[in-house]
């Protein structure tokens, strides 16, 4: 995994689920760490336990707490390991760290200043969701965890409704009646794939529109972890020729030219600008007036 007096900061995938999951070569790196960050060191303690790995090493306790609220002060204590010689590894809760969890923050750190980063890749809710969703994979983004509530929300919100890429969306099981309504108010059509307890015994995907999954799960409890799958925003429907005419009329009425009109129409409404061009023509010949 590394040479002898060469530090190395190690991003080790975790299992979402099922401890079969674990790909040998984190167990390994766990293993050899001289150093394992946790966003839970209880988690932590618990997986190492069921992989017979133990949690001390020649220094004490190879465990240390990397959260949301330390993982700025760490950087200083990881960084002198590394610069030592130190294998660290980083591991979250569950899944693949840096993905709404901790870890982006140590990586931008230490990468920055020259350091050997890499990743044992292996288990990640979001691709793991995204590709049993259904929905397209070619163009995506993860939102993962959104605002609470405010106009922070509604923007993100409207932002993710907008989006002709399938979004990933982290959610509460808690929260995920009020989120699918308000994703709903937007476009109750647009089709979602709910994912809960990937890879666990009780696996559940569940596809439909928003406005069905609302209904289905109003009707029942949701628990353990779930993720969002949002399709795309469907591609802005062509203007008729009555839109484009009734546009034209318009700009022509406020005493535009038809180069003007179809300068400012092209982009507005997708149109080829000399398809405007020959319509506000055509409509100026029409009334009678003179170019």
């Amino acid at each position: 995994m590394r040479e002898p007096g060469h530090g190395q900061l190690v991003l080790v995938a975790t299992p979402i689920g099922n401890l079969g999951d674990l790909s040998p070569r984190a167990a390994e790196v766990l293993a050899q760490a001289d150093l394992i960050a946790c966003e839970d060191t209880r988690r932590t303690r618990g997986l190492l336990s069921a992989l017979a790995i133990p949690a001390g090493g020649p220094a004490g306790d190879r465990l240390v707490s990397l959260h949301a609220h330390n993982e700025r002060a760490r950087v200083d204590q990881v960084r002198a390991l590394v610069a030592q010689g130190a294998l660290v590894a980083v591991v979250s809760d569950a899944g693949t760290p840096g993905i709404s969890d901790p870890g982006s923050v140590l990586v931008a750190e230490l990468s920055g200043e020259g350091y050997a980063v890499s990743v044992v890749p292996g288990p990640s809710s979001v691709i793991s969701a995204l590709v049993v969703s259904g929905l397209a994979t070619d163009r995506f983004c993860v939102e993962g965890f959104l605002p609470r509530k405010g106009p922070q929300r509604r923007q993100r919100i409207a932002t993710v409704m907008g989006d002709a890429r399938t979004t990933v969306v982290l959610e509460s099981p808690m929260r995920l009646l009020g989120t699918l309504a308000e994703l709903g108010a937007i476009d109750a059509d647009r089709p979602i794939a709910v994912v809960r307890e990937l890879t666990k015994v009780y696996e559940e995907v569940w596809r439909g529109t928003l406005a069905e999954a609302e209904t289905v799960f109003a009707e029942r409890g949701v628990r353990g972890e779930v993720v969002l799958v949002i399709g795309g925003a469907p591609p802005p429907s062509a203007p008729s020729e009555a839109d484009i005419d009734a546009a034209v009329r318009e700009r022509l009425a406020h005493g535009d030219g038809p180069r003007q009109v179809a300068a400012a129409l092209s982009g507005e409404m997708g149109v080829a600008r000399r398809t405007i061009y020959d319509v506000a023509l055509r409509l100026r010949s029409e009334s009678g007036s003179s170019d």
